[in-house]
């Protein structure tokens, strides 16, 4: 399925909430300083050159604004925007059908870029690198190839993997950007932000608990901020105190870390069950009924970087982190195992 947006215009698909929460310019957009700075001067050259900008990669964790961002660029570049994923290009044709309805300078965002299939990123190959495409008509002996001249345009590509991505391709881009988890005084104002817009009131210790409890991802602070929302609105409160946000995480089962049930559930398991580990990803996945990619994807990034777990050769561990944080005794020499790196 794609999206086409016109520059200027209100963005379909999206609730009307959801596309006011985002931030529309680059001065706008909270984080992400060292991205932001760079791609600001990169648009910025490509104004002053009227060209095309370079094709751009944005990767990094879910949530982080990946898809923002390439609609900020769109708007900062005062050019149309089309939006796809990797999935939804299935053959050639699809691909070839979106690249020659784009006009010049138009930006091209494909989400879950590392599935796209590998016919298909053939296909994207000159048409990144030379602005063309190799079309073979006709079938036996009577085939012949047939090259499509294209406009210049901006492919933006985001990943949450880019260790999938082939090395032809990743090369392909000239802007290369990563995306961090956020640190709770930036969630903290993003927070702020999302209230206004919701048109409500919230203390700094409420923003604050809300951002320490949100795993470094906008996301997920948007989201918690809403279900918090709900919570003083039943109470009759004008503002969100830090206790009614407390009693609102409590509700939703996210303790002070921003680790949920599952998180819980999976370090639980980790350490009642297997006795800390080493224990295979496939377990895991099959622990919490989720599949093995979902876990790697989605619950491992923000427990690795929370040091409650470490991956080894043999598998997954608990960290002594993670026992303290569960309230359950650790086992002896796990601290002094950790820091030689034995298993």
């Amino acid at each position: 399925m794609q999206e086409r947006i016109i520059a200027g215009e209100a963005l379909p698909g999206d609730k009307e909430l959801e596309v006011t929460l985002r931030p529309q310019r680059l001065q706008d957009f909270v984080g992400q300083e060292r991205a932001k700075a760079n791609l600001e001067v990169f648009i910025q050259a490509a104004k002053l050159r009227e060209e095309s900008l370079d094709h751009v990669l944005l990767y990094g964790p879910p949530g982080l604004g990946k898809t923002t961002l390439a609609r900020i660029i769109a708007r900062e570049l005062g050019v149309n925007i089309q939006t796809t994923s990797g999935p939804a290009i299935e053959r050639p044709g699809d691909l070839a059908a979106i690249l020659t309805g784009l006009n010049q300078g138009d930006v091209l965002f494909i989400d879950e870029i590392h599935r796209l299939s590998r016919t298909v990123e053939e296909i994207l190959y000159p048409a990144m690198e030379d602005f063309a495409l190799d079309i073979i008509v006709g079938k036996g002996p009577s085939a012949r190839s047939l090259r499509l001249d294209l406009v210049h345009f901006t492919l933006i590509g985001a990943t949450t993997r880019i260790g999938l991505l082939t090395s032809p391709l990743r090369d392909r881009f000239g802007v290369v950007a990563r995306l961090e988890y956020y640190q709770p005084e930036a969630l903290q104002e993003i927070i702020f932000r999302t209230a206004s817009i919701l048109g409500v009131t919230i203390t700094a210790e409420a923003a604050l608990e809300v951002a320490t409890r949100a795993r470094g991802t906008p996301r997920i602070a948007n989201r918690l901020l809403k279900r918090v929302r709900d919570f003083a609105q039943v109470k009759s409160e004008d503002m969100i105190s830090v206790d009614t946000a407390r009693g609102a995480l409590a509700s939703l089962e996210v303790d002070p870390l921003g680790l949920d049930r599952s998180d819980r559930q999976l370090l639980t398991a980790l350490i009642n069950n297997f006795g800390g580990g080493p224990v295979g990803l496939d377990t895991l996945a099959a622990i919490l009924s989720e599949d093995a990619g979902t876990v790697e994807e989605v619950y491992e990034p923000f427990l690795l970087q929370q040091g409650l777990i470490m991956r080894t050769a043999r598998g997954r561990m608990a960290t002594s982190l993670a026992y303290r944080h569960m309230g359950i005794e650790m086992p002896a020499g796990l601290e002094q195992m950790e820091i030689t790196g034995s298993e």
